[in-house]
């Protein structure tokens, strides 16, 4: 099964594809938005690009990694695409999606919450190839992408 995990930013979506068959990431990517654009141009360009990549491999089920509730400081444009993300989910031929925070996507890899930071932050091995040379928002990704088997 090919799967899709996201993390979103102001600026860029972080996405990372999965094979759960041959457990290996196809690919790790972002799509930048455009400062230029206005908001709503911004978010419509997200979708657009999104929902490109969910035909491109072919995506049956994804994760987003979603803003924490008790974030110190809400960024509501990501709140924003965050939510745009999860329309083109609904719109689109998913078979299934998740949104996830820290203690769900642990739960759906089945590790314990606490082992999540230390993978994100790189200090911690995951079985993923070239995990330490990844972004912490690409690992975030990679994360969605492997709990989204079980979305």
């Amino acid at each position: 099964m090919i799967t899709i995990g996201i993390r979103a930013a102001p600026k860029v979506v972080t996405f990372a594809v999965y094979d759960s068959d041959s457990r290996t990431v196809i690919n790790v990517e972002e799509i930048k938005i455009p400062v230029a654009f206005s908001l709503p141009d911004r978010l419509k360009y997200v979708r657009s690009n999104l929902l490109d990549v969910l035909r491109e491999y072919k995506i049956v089920q994804a994760g987003i990694r979603e803003t924490e509730p008790a974030a110190q400081s809400s960024n509501i444009e990501r709140i924003q695409i965050e939510s745009i993300i999860q329309e083109a989910f609904a719109s689109s031929e998913l078979k299934g999606y998740y949104v996830g925070q820290i203690a769900s996507i642990s739960a759906k890899i089945g590790i314990d919450r606490t082992a999540f930071k230390p993978l994100v932050e790189g200090s911690r091995e995951y079985h993923v190839e070239n995990w330490t040379a990844m972004t912490a928002a690409a690992r975030e990704a990679v994360l969605c992408a492997v709990g989204a088997v079980n979305a």
